[in-house]
């Protein structure tokens, strides 16, 4: 995990799995003084190898790396990092398939695998098939 921005000893940190983003703000430091976790839900679980940014103004991008390109030159997204808006950027995914993803994702405490989008309400096979190649996890 890599927690950056205003805190107090910013870097690569390892927690136990089920840890939250709050156990990730402590572990580097805490927040540096004058700053705030506002855009942050400290209470989410983490998922390996993404980056907390502490103080980012609200809207940016949050636990996110920067996504691999492959070789089409699409975005590849990263299920446990996108934005729901992220996601409306995928084919046939829509505002409420987006919240659904999401939720899963918060429900689930993140995904494991690709496979497990099948699992999501409103992705069937053909979905799927759709979205296979342009996510990760």
């Amino acid at each position: 995990m890599h927690v950056t921005g205003k805190v107090k000893k910013p870097g690569l940190i390892t927690l136990p799995s089920g840890s939250r983003v709050a156990d990730a703000v402590t572990a580097a430091g805490g927040v540096r003084a004058g700053a705030t976790t506002g855009g942050l839900n400290l209470a989410r679980r983490l998922t390996d190898g993404e980056q907390i940014v502490v103080g980012a103004p609200r809207g940016q991008v949050q636990g996110s790396v920067s996504a691999p390109e492959p070789s089409s030159g699409e975005t590849v997204l990263d299920l446990n990092t996108a934005t729901p808006s992220q996601l409306e950027t995928l084919p046939g995914v829509g505002e409420v398939l987006a919240a659904r993803i999401a939720e899963f994702r918060q429900t689930h405490s993140g995904f494991r695998s690709i496979d497990q989008l099948r699992e999501v309400t409103g992705i069937g096979a053909r979905k799927f098939a759709d979205l296979r190649d342009k996510v990760r996890v």
